[in-house]
């Protein structure tokens, strides 16, 4: 019977690999902006028969891994190609892009699978929990090595449920994962070689644990209706411009843009308020540089105003990505340089060597930025926000490291990389997640993406898709603690 297993793997490969890619293709739209997640209670248990049938068999079981995550992220991270339109000397790297980021990211399935490999995989409830441990196990890696890409984790297609999120504040994201495909493979009981009453006692007992957990979830939103609104003695006005990136490429005039953004912005100069405008806006241009234009901010903005801009920076022989608060004259009150880059869209990796060959950063200009090592809280009235720009909302557990007091965290970022795509409704989840961990409002502000006032719970207070340019203004806010 073996060497008959063996004979049918053998001659039909090629067919499993298929399927597998298949199957990766098809869990792609149980993420975000699809949420068809109930895709992944058919998919996680074929995959772990596949795995089963495959068990003995390394070599394929590495590449039944490997073409399962090739077609869970070529269909959801296709989108990453467009950053590199822009530019006519990246242009050829468009197919390479489309084919080689998903292929090294489904090298961390390729590697769960082939240690699944040294474990005597059945039916039975040890094996699904093995295969879940694995798979999530090497999901964190994938989240934490070298710079870490933490993108459509499979938890995130359950994004829509935000009672069933509420967990996050006493797990986290990597382990809600743990639960969550182990809750999609639960469907594989049916196959166990035991008594069908216990399986459905089993079943049973799964859904009991669901709907305790949405029920936690329900308690928490009423009691965290119960809080006082506070009032922060100042007005949030966060601004979502429609700016295409082909205006920075253009060679534009900056004053217009700058005209654009108070135009939307349309301030109330007797009116205390924090303008958050998002990153990118100003691309090209450094942070001594607009100083030319200081004029345009003096005349339409009052000493009532404070200004949060995402813009460079330059330190000696540095530039930086940076988040700047400033006064109405354009006079820096704090900073914050981005810690966390994105690999070859702000900086090259082995830049003395690829540069030789035409290679660049995906952002303006030719230099890297440079990642600063700091990230310190920023006050504006009695109130400490955490800076986070862009990419850096997807760091789960990593925010706050020196545990200071936070009271709410201000997100800017730029998403017209993403192009008319999935990519803003994917970058956006990671907010909704962030907001539960760490029971923190957040106030988001993209450009040619979702712009939102995120309660401390998930759930979205006010939003501007994007598609819409304007703006959302906060008065008061529930805070749930100080810490």
């Amino acid at each position: 019977l073996k060497v008959k297993i063996t004979k049918n793997i053998t001659n039909n490969r090629f067919k499993i690999l298929v399927f597998s890619n298949i199957l990766g293709i098809i869990s792609s739209f149980s993420l975000p902006p699809y949420n068809l997640f109930f895709l992944n209670f058919i998919v996680f248990p074929l995959l772990f028969s596949l795995t089963i049938l495959l068990k003995n068999h390394k070599k394929y079981l590495f590449f039944h891994g490997l073409f399962f995550g090739f077609g869970y992220f070529c269909s959801s991270l296709y989108w990453i190609s467009n950053s590199l339109k822009y530019e006519d000397t990246l242009r050829f790297l468009i197919p390479i892009t489309i084919i080689l980021i998903p292929l090294v990211i489904s090298f961390f399935y390729a590697l769960a699978f082939i240690l699944l490999s040294f474990f005597k995989l059945k039916y039975n409830y040890s094996s699904i929990l093995i295969f879940a441990l694995f798979l999530s196990l090497f999901e964190y890696l994938r989240g934490s090595v070298f710079t870490g890409f933490p993108w459509n984790l499979v938890v995130f297609s359950i994004a829509e449920f935000t009672y069933s999120l509420q967990l996050l504040s006493i797990v986290g994201t990597y382990s809600l994962n743990l639960l969550v495909v182990s809750l999609f493979l639960s469907p594989t009981i049916l196959f166990f070689d035991v008594n069908l009453k216990l399986k459905f006692i089993i079943i049973f007992y799964i859904l009991l644990l669901v709907i305790i957990n949405n029920i936690y979830g329900i308690k928490k939103v009423e009691n965290f209706k119960k809080l006082k609104n506070e009032d922060l003695k100042f007005k949030i006005s966060i601004v979502s411009p429609k700016i295409e990136l082909e205006r920075y490429f253009s060679n534009e005039k900056t004053s217009r843009i700058i005209d654009d953004l108070i135009k939307i912005s349309n301030p109330n100069k007797n009116v205390e308020t924090l303008f958050i405008f998002p990153e990118g806006i100003l691309s090209g241009i450094t942070f001594n540089d607009l100083q030319n234009y200081k004029n345009l901010f003096y005349e339409s903005f009052s000493k009532k105003h404070k200004i949060i801009l995402g813009i460079n920076s330059e330190d000696k022989f540095k530039i930086f990505n940076s988040l700047i608060l400033a006064d109405n004259r354009l006079r820096i009150i704090s900073q914050y340089d981005k810690n966390k880059l994105v690999p070859f869209g702000e900086y090259l990796p082995f830049e003395d060597k690829l540069s030789k060959i035409g290679l660049k950063k995906v952002t303006q200009g030719y230099n890297s930025f440079s990642p600063s090592d700091e990230r310190n809280l920023i006050k504006v009235g009695n109130y400490n926000f955490l800076p986070l720009i862009c990419y850096e909302i997807i760091y789960s557990g990593k925010l706050n490291n020196n545990k200071k007091k936070i009271d709410y965290i201000i997100n800017i970022s730029e998403d017209g990389w993403f192009g008319n795509s999935i990519g803003p409704s994917q970058h956006f989840v990671h907010s909704i997640f962030r907001s539960i961990e760490e029971g923190k409002n957040i106030f988001r502000s993209s450009n040619n993406g979702i712009s939102a006032h995120i309660n401390p719970l998930g759930f979205i207070e006010k939003s501007i898709e994007s598609t819409q340019s304007g703006v959302i203004e906060v008065k008061n806010i529930k805070l749930i603690s100080a810490t």
